[in-house]
């Protein structure tokens, strides 16, 4: 019998950690929005911390439930972000094909537990507004009890006012998702590529369950932006990086290791959410592969840039 039990307990620290530990979304259910926390279903400060996808219509082959269940179990993402590309030939011009790549990544996460950020990767949604109702609409009515779901309705708006411009897009975009979701977490853009969170920390949105975009690249985006951020905070504004780069805001450049760091311990010390740009194989400093790599080269550290074995080894620490 004394062997019986050695063997099984060799056995069972041989399982991958999959087979026996809860999932994020077992483990935290239904998220809501306390004040500036992320919370979970026992009312713990939940931080998500993940991987964004590249522009949907031009890195296709990474909406693939291959793709979800390597991020969970490889690099140990417990959200990720799909960045359905709306304008540049994507969801206006082919609607349905896009619509397909952001619902297989949305039933892959599903199947894999995790929280995904469906993101209407727009910088003109102002000038979309019923295509962008439609669109959250229908996933919101497919999807709305699953608590999975967290809705971006617009990824970067340009230099355009937040109180007579996008203020009153978020608020017909929420309109419709609240007539089928009545508690995912919906996170709103703010003016000048997601910066400006503090025209939000002025004029908030009278909703519940409503959080703000603050996009940064590290090389360009340093402490003016952090200091905004803390402002933000402190005075009780709900905020989650949806993106954020180790580059300069092109995308391109150096990786500044450094500036990360120090934005990694800021968003570290208040629970600040986070997901990284990108997981693309362009040939770009912000992407996580190398060109011409494939999905299961997301397990390689050989086929992984300078920026992706970086925020890998920080995901799996």
């Amino acid at each position: 019998m004394k062997y019986i039990l050695i063997f099984l307990s060799i056995i069972s620290l041989a399982l991958p950690y999959k087979a026996y530990a809860q999932t994020p979304v077992e483990e935290n259910v239904q998220l809501r929005i306390e004040g500036p926390h992320l919370k979970n279903k026992d009312g713990e400060v939940l931080q998500l911390k993940g991987m964004s996808l590249f522009w949907s219509q031009w890195q296709p082959k990474f909406y693939s439930a291959k793709t979800v269940e390597i991020l969970k179990n490889d690099w140990q993402c417990n959200v990720l972000r799909a960045a359905m590309a709306v304008d540049y030939e994507g969801y206006l011009t082919y609607p349905d094909r896009e619509l397909k790549k952001v619902e297989t990544v949305i039933d892959a996460a599903i199947a894999e537990g995790l929280y995904v950020i469906v993101d209407w990767h727009d910088h003109h949604a102002e000038d979309h507004l019923e295509e962008s109702k439609k669109f959250f609409a229908h996933i919101s009515k497919k999807y709305g009890d699953c608590p999975n779901i967290i809705y971006e309705i617009y990824n970067e708006p340009l230099e355009f006012s937040w109180s007579e411009v996008l203020k009153p897009y978020h608020t017909q975009i929420i309109k419709a998702i609240r007539k089928n979701d009545s508690n995912n977490i919906i996170v709103c853009g703010t003016p000048s590529w997601s910066q400006r969170i503090d025209e939000a920390l002025k004029d908030p949105i009278p909703e519940e369950n409503v959080a703000y975009t603050l996009h940064f690249y590290a090389d360009t985006h340093r402490q003016e932006l952090r200091d905004l951020a803390e402002k933000a905070i402190a005075g009780g504004l709900p905020i989650f990086v949806t993106e954020y780069g180790t580059t300069d805001a092109s995308g391109d450049g150096i990786v500044n290791e450094e500036q990360t760091k120090i934005w990694w311990k800021l968003l570290d010390n208040y629970k600040i959410s986070y997901c990284n740009w990108s997981v693309a194989d362009k040939d770009e400093a912000c992407s996580v592969l190398k060109p011409e790599s494939s999905i299961e080269d997301l397990t390689k550290n050989r086929k992984l840039t300078t920026s992706g074995r970086l925020v890998k080894a920080k995901l799996q620490n």
